[in-house]
């Protein structure tokens, strides 16, 4: 496929110049390095359409008696929606390592507190290791956070990424 030729007194088009962030290389991170999402207030209409989309009818999350009768104060936002919060595309880190992205490989959670309608979420991502490989890859470490508006810890978790050296 040919690029498109320059008219006439004007430079030559150069798709490198669109990136969100200059791209970075594996070599380039940095140990403690911190990649935030904008925060977001949850509603009842983002718990409705996670429950729809996730098939996930269980009371707790839509029945507020239901939920009062079982000790939380009201409808659970859906555990899964929270952790869709980590969602490395939600930050730069994606625009950052684009060039050398393999692979997202793996990732664990814990939910250490509940989320409400009406919550405001702060996720973060931050690279806890590098681990380079023999084979011209490495794996990068993020811990993934999620605080509430109390700064409150209601998700911790990793991510493991792959990328090429």
């Amino acid at each position: 496929m040919n690029s498109p030729q320059p008219t006439s007194g004007t430079a030559a088009f150069d798709p490198e110049q669109f990136l969100v962030v200059p791209a970075r290389t594996f070599d380039d991170l940095e140990v403690g390095e911190v990649f935030r999402a904008p925060s977001r207030t949850l509603t009842d209409a983002h718990a409705a359409a996670f429950q729809t989309v996730s098939a996930d009818n269980h009371p707790v999350h839509y029945d507020a008696e239901w939920a009062r009768r079982h000790g939380h104060s009201a409808p659970v936002v859906h555990g899964l929606q929270v952790l869709a919060f980590t969602a490395p595309g939600a930050t730069l880190f994606p625009h950052v390592i684009g060039e050398v992205f393999v692979r997202f490989t793996e990732l664990s959670c814990t939910f250490t507190g509940e989320v409400h309608s009406g919550d405001t979420l702060y996720p973060a991502l931050t690279i806890t290791a590098l681990e380079p490989a023999e084979d011209g890859t490495g794996i990068v470490t993020t811990a993934a956070t999620v605080h509430n508006q109390r700064g409150e810890l209601v998700l911790s978790g990793q991510h493991k990424y792959l990328l090429r050296r």
